[in-house]
């Protein structure tokens, strides 16, 4: 038996000539797309979403369909800007090589690419950054402030002369640092502000002074790290450091002519403040010295008391 109805079915348009045919299954054809829907029970009538068989609701499903779309499309712009943020944030340094472990630890590698300054794209979410064999002069401050998760960091074998002061601020979990056979010179406190990690110093010409010294205690350095600081030249020369590791030279003080030169200055300072203070005595008392005369004859005029005390004693003997 064979039975033709006809509607009108929404699904994203109105359906005309709609036949429903068979027992056991049943289609339903769209002329307007000829798309073909199956339904499997003669008994079940199957809705999709957004298609209404009863008029009454047509009202409905249009709002359903028009807030669905605008809901589709802002989803679809969600899912692609967090593509693509995600992507800025973890695509890889331009030139660089990248490569991640199992445990989801990025490594950067840009060794031996002849660069000339830090690049600014490394990845955020990147644990070691290798930028060793370049051609860096200076590590300028806050070159890896974005680089929270950083462990390690080489940048050995490059033409570092300077470490700006803050140039490694922002890396409190980084471990190991690899400053080798660069052109280091002086070793400044500030440029390590906040590491606290092991440290590769070796191979440097640095120059061993007063101010290094007093630099060494206030870097939060593994102390095995400073023995790396070997001292190609010193100030003063005499005191043979020379080609030793600084730190573990014993009793050596590079700062003996510094406290010399500032016993000498804080001498001079106290002759000089002395010999001002003599100067304007001796102008007072000069200044002054008129006056004190006319003074002092002024006080030799007055009629002694001890003459007129004698004089009442004798008076009072006649009587």
């Amino acid at each position: 038996m064979r039975k033709e109805r006809s509607g009108r079915f929404l699904r994203g348009h109105f359906l005309r000539n709609t036949s429903w045919e068979g027992e056991e299954k049943r289609q339903r054809r769209s002329t307007a797309t000829g798309e073909v829907d199956l339904y499997f029970s003669p008994f079940i009538q199957v809705v999709l979403l957004g298609a209404c068989p009863y008029p009454t609701m047509s009202l409905l499903a249009d709002w359903l369909l028009r807030h669905s779309v605008v809901m589709c499309l802002l989803l679809h712009s969600l899912v692609l800007m967090t593509f693509c943020f995600h992507h800025a944030a973890t695509s890889c340094s331009k030139n660089c090589y990248c490569s991640g472990s199992e445990s989801g630890d990025k490594t950067v590698r840009c060794s031996n690419l002849q660069l000339t300054e830090i690049p600014k794209d490394i990845p955020n979410d990147t644990r070691r950054v290798y930028l060793d064999f370049n051609q860096f002069t200076t590590v300028p401050a806050n070159a890896f402030s974005g680089l929270p998760h950083l462990v390690e960091l080489d940048l050995s074998h490059n033409e570092l002369s300077q470490l700006e002061p803050g140039a490694f601020r922002g890396l409190g979990s980084l471990q190991f640092l690899d400053l080798s056979s660069n052109k280091l010179v002086n070793f400044n406190p500030e440029s390590f502000e906040g590491l606290q990690a092991r440290a590769n110093l070796t191979n440097n010409p640095w120059h061993c002074d007063c101010n290094l010294q007093m630099a060494m205690p206030r870097v939060g350095l593994e102390p095995t790290s400073l023995t790396g600081i070997v001292c190609q030249t010193s100030d003063p020369e005499e005191k043979g450091v020379q080609g030793l590791a600084f730190l573990l030279v014993p009793d050596v003080d590079l700062c003996v002519v510094m406290k010399r030169t500032t016993d000498v200055a804080m001498l001079v300072v106290m002759f000089g403040w002395f010999t001002m203070v003599i100067s304007y005595l001796v102008y007072y008392v000069r200044a002054n010295q008129e006056d004190a005369r006319r003074h002092l004859e002024y006080l030799k005029s007055l009629p002694s008391k001890q003459g007129k005390s004698e004089e009442s004693s004798t008076i009072s003997t006649v009587v």
